[in-house]
């Protein structure tokens, strides 16, 4: 009897789950999933849950679950600390696993740039913890601002600074308009008076740089026509928690600093500084394989590949370039377990889509095909409920985003914290 490859992935993202779901239907593989959180969550719309507008349970899935019933699948709640390329171990927080076949699939971290000040007092943007630690802390300053007992002190403690123009930044500020029209004007009676702004800060001189013309402009229209002021050429130096400094001299009163701008990937004891490309990239060759390293697999936000002639400086971190990436190397792992070539990858281009608002959107679709409005959010819906993994969440998220759409009220602003990060004043 043949014995089973030793499949470990680390990172339950779009890359790892895609990879984990083809594998463990074959039996010539045993897979272990590693990940610090026991659960798959959709990074595209955890600006929704930080707004409250969905609840985390529409974009998160427990991995048991997906794994239930597959005898050659495990789930192990760890954290990679170290990988011994020549002995095929990797050392986690909380034991050891012994791989035939390694597959990173880390993603990425908030990239603070070394400025202290913005890692201590900023409120990053990256993860589904993230989204809940913003969405408590800024519903706990919404209620100081009702007790404040200046103009100035109420201004403070709303308004909102949001660094980074892209997707992120840009569907945050939407949504925090939103927040303004729907909620504090109407549930706050004690706020109607005060003058809080959002500001959009970009150090480009265009907003979604990756995306057309029609689709920035667009984006620019909507946000500057309700309650976003967009700062253009402008780049976020410091922050001291109650004042936000811009590059050229100017500050912002705020309490609220969004840091929606930069990421990096994961670094890793065992592995050499040399196999790392810009912004903390892992090389890969074009079957995803480490350049320098047998049997070790990069995939998503967290690799690097050269060698596709579409994509010469490497594919954009985006969800679809992870969830292809995890299928083609699923593939080849099994094409060569049964003898066959595995195949180049190359990425297929999907597209780009942003969100503003509850109404609005932008879609740039292959051919040079633009959408724009309603439309263009009916699209963005489409295709990111069918890149949830479960059944369930495509029909509670979709149901959730109806009520949102159709109804003014929302129920998910109710400050829950852990104990350990209760505000105590």
């Amino acid at each position: 009897m043949l014995m089973k490859k030793k499949v470990v992935i680390v990172g339950g993202g779009f890359a790892g789950t895609n990879v984990l779901k083809r594998l463990m239907k074959n039996d010539a593989f045993e897979v272990t999933l590693v990940d610090k959180n026991n659960y798959n969550y959709f990074t595209p719309l955890i600006y929704q849950v930080a707004t409250g507008f969905i609840e985390p349970s529409s974009i998160s899935y427990p991995f048991r679950s997906l794994i239930s019933g597959r005898k050659n699948a495990h789930f192990w709640l760890g954290t990679l600390k170290k990988i011994l390329p020549e002995e095929q171990k990797i050392i986690l927080s909380n034991g050891e696993l012994e791989y035939d076949k390694l597959i990173l699939c880390t993603g990425t971290r908030t990239n603070y740039f070394g400025i202290e000040n913005i890692r201590k007092f900023g409120i990053p943007m990256n993860s589904l913890n993230d989204a809940l630690n913003m969405r408590n802390v800024l519903l706990q300053r919404i209620e100081k601002a009702t007790r404040a007992e200046t103009a100035a002190e109420k201004e403070e403690w709303l308004t909102m600074v949001i660094a980074g123009g892209g997707p992120t930044g840009v569907e945050v500020s939407g949504m925090f308009a939103e927040l303004r029209k729907q909620v504090i004007l109407e549930e706050y009676p004690e706020l109607k008076e005060v003058k809080a702004k959002i500001y959009l800060v970009n150090s480009g001189d265009h907003l979604l740089k990756s995306m057309s013309e029609k689709s920035q402009k667009f984006v620019y229209k909507k946000l500057s026509s309700t309650y976003v002021d967009v700062l253009l050429n402008k780049r976020v130096k410091d922050f001291n928690g109650r004042e936000v400094f811009l590059n050229d001299g100017s500050s912002i009163k705020s309490r609220n600093l969004i840091w929606a701008t930069g990421v990096k990937g994961r670094v890793f004891e065992g592995l050499p500084e040399d196999w790392y490309e810009a912004g903390n990239r892992l090389w890969v060759n074009e079957y995803h394989k480490l350049q320098k390293a047998d049997h070790i697999y990069a995939i998503g936000d967290g690799s690097i590949m050269f060698s596709d002639k579409n994509f010469p400086e490497g594919h954009p971190r985006l969800a679809q370039v992870a969830i292809q990436q995890g299928r083609n190397l699923a593939k080849n792992l099994i094409a060569v377990e049964k003898g066959n070539t595995p195949k180049a990858f190359q990425y297929k281009d999907k597209g780009a889509m942003a969100v503003i608002g509850k109404s609005n959107a932008v879609a740039d679709l292959p051919n040079k095909i633009h959408f724009q409005g309603f439309v263009a959010l009916m699209i963005w819906g489409f295709i990111h409920l069918f890149s949830l993994i479960g059944r369930t969440d495509r029909i509670r998220t979709f149901f959730n985003w109806s009520v949102s759409y159709l109804a003014k009220k929302e129920d998910l602003r109710m400050i829950i914290r852990p104990k350990h990060n209760v505000d105590r004043e």
